[in-house]
């Protein structure tokens, strides 16, 4: 799946606004809406905006175990 897909899903699924994502990920929060309107992002980009969102995952399946407990 592409980078930009992955992105949009991820924002739906954690009623994320795009600008929050921008900067956490890139400290730029025109990020998504510039991907939007045509920006490729670079390999490195990619896997960092990866990381974040398996990260955030990983976070919120710990907070869910914890409170759980």
């Amino acid at each position: 799946m592409h980078i930009n897909r992955k992105i949009e899903r991820f924002l739906r699924q954690h009623a994320m606004a795009p600008t929050t994502f921008g900067r956490r990920v890139a400290r730029d929060p025109r990020l998504v809406l510039d991907m939007r309107n045509g920006r490729c992002l670079r390999a490195p980009m990619a896997l960092k905006a990866e990381a974040f969102m398996a990260a955030y995952e990983r976070h919120l399946d710990l907070m869910t175990l914890q409170a759980a407990a």
